[in-house]
């Protein structure tokens, strides 16, 4: 199996890369990077410009395609850039993915995913699962995070808060409101990917924790 993986250096996409790299099932990996990335036999990281993917490159055929490109509109700056990244870039990738042949489309989307939702974040990811939906993949997967667990690059004071008070009240709160770890996430991508079943699924929350 090849699978294309786009945010491989964000929180869940270094794990899914790591999973993926690990994977027997998955012969081959292509993870498109706006930096070099550490070498691997099974992988090819060809760096790239977001604003201006290749159209005719082969490396987009694939078996695959998990996505797991995401900023924050502190790194973003403006909801503008923060939709660039999230809604725009992400189905680019698609549109190319599937205009080569690629059958399989799998997203780490946010649990409250809503196109006319009256939060921001959940609005552009509702939006982005609405356009992906027009594309036509055989297999298309929205795995819904709720507040992700893990060690990011960069500080998020809230998100920290937020994580602690969860942690705090993990045993009383419902499976969908509990912390989800980074990990389970990738791993749910994965499967995901690899079974490819046809139609449009939707993993939610609380079956990440």
């Amino acid at each position: 199996m090849k699978l294309l993986i786009v945010g491989s250096t964000g929180l869940v996409g270094r794990h899914v890369l790591d999973l993926a790299l690990a994977d027997g099932r998955i012969d081959a990996v292509v993870a498109p990077v706006r930096h070099n990335v550490a070498s691997h036999p099974k992988l090819f990281a060809p760096t790239v410009d977001f604003e201006r993917l290749p159209n005719d490159v082969d490396w987009w055929r694939a078996d695959a395609v998990i996505c797991a490109l995401g900023t924050t509109m502190r790194a973003a700056g403006s909801q503008e850039a923060f939709r660039r990244v999230d809604h725009d870039y992400a189905l680019a990738v698609a549109e190319l993915a599937r205009q080569h042949g690629t059958r399989t489309f799998v997203l780490n989307s946010a649990i409250g995913a809503d196109p006319p939702s009256r939060c921001f974040y959940n609005r552009v990811k509702g939006q982005l699962e609405r356009d992906l939906a027009t594309l036509d993949f055989e297999s298309l997967t929205f795995v819904r995070p709720g507040l992700i667990g893990g060690r990011r690059d960069e500080r998020r004071p809230a998100e920290r808060i937020a994580s602690i008070v969860l942690r705090i009240l993990h045993p009383v709160l419902p499976r969908r409101l509990r912390i989800n770890p980074a990990v389970r996430i990738a791993q749910a991508l994965i499967d995901a990917a690899i079974a490819a079943r046809p139609g449009t699924h939707i993993v939610g929350s609380a079956e990440l924790t």
